[in-house]
């Protein structure tokens, strides 16, 4: 714990972001951190609660309250070391988790909880720094070879711990460069790609070959894997979107989100607009967007048409809008349903509930608007509402309403797995084995599009069960 009396001395603060003027000319991370005496004062706050619901909380299990005690104490070192013991990449979690740390926070019963988040991130930060973090190579090999397919989050945080168990780890990737949906999927102002690409490096250090451009059962086939290496990992994450299967869904300006958003990521990576953009450039510029879908990566979308100076953007979501502030008394410590604004909607955005797409209306294959009618959801029904139709205008249409499990076709269809009722790849959290022998499965590939610190906690914990079905032992950490 941190000061016994701090949380009754010290009210809640947290990092701030420069002004969306501002940051609407880039694509570079905005927020302000915080000085250090600040978050040693944060820290502080973490009171001696007796039951840390933040450990549950937490996906991966951070010792949440020793990392804090150890910053207020001024020790960043080993609150590093402490941190890391649990999480490969806290640079991640720190700047693109929902932080349900934080709401699990005894204190987050009156509203302020302790800013788990920006501490984690400051920890790391500073870790980097300091040149503290340094590559972790084994000290023995173990002659064991292990192919992982998928190199996001939780297939980094498996090779890594692989690796460190001395073995012999190849990391695939089908896309051009390492980090799967983490490099582009994520907008840079969000997270920096450089932060990536210096895990990267403490990777191959560590051991890890790279492999991209390569995506198994195109490239390369599921059976030369199963001839050349001891176990194979697939970590290719949860890719089939969800579409939008009404008339009109075909035009051009019907675009998935996750195309708009790697294109204009490969363009803050330097690629030319050929490489960035090979079937075809996709612009927000002058436009009336509508974002159809009111997740994560809606809000993305959100904040990378309004970079690139569109009309308008409107957001809209099937779902009913969620209560400002969550009743505590039944829902804490669990993560609450209740209305969450990011900073790509401060930035400027219409936002609308309980709408269904009906038409997408359009002459000559240009999309021109998109009808709408409003709709109640009864016994976990839709109703429409009789007269309530609309049309918002339209240029430009994402498709952001989430993802449906792997992609079937080729590694999967080939690796001969069985699937769940979901269409993810089967498997328990036990041992994370699929139907086929050798081969394994974590992260959104296994349970369904997540969190990245969800992929984080899978990818370490199935490393742990690969090294045990190769050993006969592991002294992992899970």
């Amino acid at each position: 714990m941190g000061k016994a009396t701090g949380f009754l001395e010290i009210d809640r603060s947290d990092r701030s972001y420069a002004e969306p003027a501002e940051r609407l000319k880039h694509y570079r991370e905005f927020v302000i951190p915080m000085a250090e005496t600040a978050l040693r004062d944060q820290a502080s706050r973490c009171m001696n609660c007796g039951i840390p619901y933040c450990h549950n909380g937490c996906p991966v299990n951070n010792t949440i309250p020793d990392w804090n005690s150890l910053v207020y104490e001024g020790d960043w070192k080993n609150a590093l070391e402490m941190l890391h013991s649990t999480n490969n990449f806290p640079e991640f979690t720190g700047r693109i988790c929902p932080a349900p740390c934080e709401a699990s926070c005894t204190l987050n019963i009156e509203d302020a909880p302790v800013t788990i988040k920006s501490i984690e991130c400051a920890i790391v930060d500073r870790g980097w720094q300091e040149g503290w973090i340094a590559p972790q190579p084994p000290s023995r090999k173990t002659g064991k070879s292990i192919a992982v397919v998928g190199s996001g989050p939780a297939g980094m945080a498996c090779a890594q711990q692989l690796a460190r168990a001395g073995h012999s780890v190849t990391l695939f990737e089908k896309a051009d460069r390492m980090g799967g949906l983490l490099r582009y999927g994520i907008p840079d102002f969000k997270m920096e790609k450089h932060l990536i690409n210096r895990r990267l490096v403490q990777m191959e250090a560590e051991g890890v070959e790279f492999r991209t451009s390569t995506e198994v059962g195109v490239n390369v086939s599921v059976e030369s894997l199963r001839e050349n290496f001891d176990a194979i990992i697939m970590s290719g994450g949860a890719e089939a979107p969800r579409m939008l299967d009404i008339p009109g869904y075909e035009m051009p300006g019907v675009r998935l989100a996750m195309e708009f958003l790697t294109q204009q990521n490969k363009r803050n990576a330097g690629d030319d607009e050929l490489r960035a953009a090979p079937r075809g450039t996709i612009t927000a510029t002058g436009k009336h967007v509508i974002v159809i879908g009111g997740g994560d990566t809606g809000s993305d979308c959100v904040g990378t048409s309004n970079r690139q100076a569109a009309a308008s953007v409107t957001q809209i979501e099937i779902m009913p809008k969620p209560p400002v502030r969550e009743d505590k008394a039944l829902v804490w410590p669990d993560w609450p349903m209740k209305l969450r604004s990011s900073t790509s909607h401060e930035e400027g955005c219409d936002r609308d509930w309980s709408i269904l797409a009906k038409r997408v209306i359009g002459t000559n294959g240009t999309v021109e608007g998109l009808e709408c009618v409003r709709i109640e959801w009864v016994d976990g029904q839709i109703r429409e509402i009789p007269g309530s139709e609309f049309i918002l205008k339209a240029d430009l249409i994402f498709l952001a309403m989430g993802f449906v499990g792997p992609r079937k076709a080729g590694f999967v269809e080939q690796a001969e797995v069985a699937l769940d009722p979901r269409g993810n790849v089967a498997a328990n959290t036990a041992d994370y084995a699929t139907s086929s022998d050798g081969i394994f499965t974590c992260g959104d590939m296994r349970r369904g599009q997540s969190l990245v610190v969800w992929a984080i906690r899978e990818g370490r914990q199935c490393a742990r069960a690969v090294d045990l079905y190769l050993m006969g032992e592991s002294e992992l950490h899970r």
